[in-house]
């Protein structure tokens, strides 16, 4: 029985993207619901779908359909997982990064501020890191450093000075005490704002989500055919910058090098000058979409 999990965000225009081969080999990054798969199997004649997801409950919509085979594993180890499959190259990859919307609406999941919950915030549940520990363990500098680096949160440093206090008193262990302590320096009229600022930045440290992103699209390009696509879909700028830089200088910090006769070393053509996002259509029917880039490269 599938999992209501997440409406699949600008699906055709990502599919179409990938300019898909009927007999080609596919990557799906970020399974979820299965609604970019679905839409890439529906395309394919003899070729495969291999995706990947770390989350257990995404095992719930996987397709019965032998094109199609899932990975319960992190994309940051994608590489190496398809060599096991027997899978060196690929003619493309896809991921949506966003937060499905299963993990948000799952209270215990502890990803958002809507439920009283554990904190917790763990892609895979069998992760080590939690939320709270993030919040109770950490010294305040490095707090400091999550909420501004991550969250780009208004007055980081007052926000980390009001968790440590807190959590000298008694351990923040809810989400209902992760918002009394903050209190004090949340706008009343940007609630909303300010706290979804701070749930990202701790989401990120918990799943370690910028440094495997830099992994995916270093794997992508290692495992990805010549003329093959990379197809992103990201939700933020810190995620958005990164695929901009690699995209365009084969890094992430979008440093182009030189080869000895002073030519660009690109190694992927960039498809998209300028990101694509949802219409206003699809925003309207879906309000999480409304802060997603679309970006496409191929490899040279």
């Amino acid at each position: 029985m599938n999992v209501v999990y997440h409406t699949p965000v600008m699906l055709h225009q990502s599919v179409d993207a990938l300019c898909v081969k009927p007999n080609g080999v596919y990557v799906d990054a970020t399974f979820g619901g299965g609604g970019h798969a679905r839409e890439i199997l529906n395309r394919l004649k003899n070729g495969r779908l291999i995706a990947f997801d770390r989350d257990a409950d995404a095992g719930a919509n996987r397709m019965e359909d032998k094109r199609f085979f899932l990975i319960q594993n992190n994309f940051r180890f994608m590489r190496g997982l398809l060599r096991n499959e027997g899978i060196t190259d690929v003619d493309g990859v896809l991921a949506d990064l966003g937060v499905s919307s299963h993990q948000f609406d799952t209270g215990e999941r502890g990803f958002s501020f809507r439920f009283e919950a554990p904190l917790d915030m763990r892609m895979d549940r069998g992760g080590a890191l939690t939320a709270a520990q993030v919040v109770n363990s950490y010294p305040e500098t490095q707090l400091c450093a999550a909420l501004r680096n991550y969250g780009e949160v208004e007055h980081a440093a007052r926000a980390a000075k009001l968790l440590a206090e807190a959590r000298a008193r008694k351990a923040i262990t809810t989400i209902g005490d992760l918002k009394e302590a903050l209190a004090p320096c949340v706008p009343k009229v940007m609630e909303h704002k300010y706290l979804a600022k701070v749930f990202q930045a701790l989401r990120i440290e918990v799943n370690g989500e910028m440094k495997a992103l830099e992994q995916l699209l270093a794997q992508a390009l290692k495992v990805l055919k010549p003329g093959g696509r990379l197809v992103v879909i990201t939700y933020h700028s810190l995620e958005d910058r990164l695929v901009k830089n690699f995209m365009r200088a084969g890094n992430t910090e979008g440093k182009i090098e030189k080869d000895m006769f002073g030519k660009a070393i690109t190694p992927l053509a960039v498809i998209t000058k300028k990101a694509i996002v949802p219409e206003e259509n699809e925003i309207q029917k879906n309000t999480r979409a409304r802060s997603a880039k679309l970006r496409v490269a191929e490899k040279k």
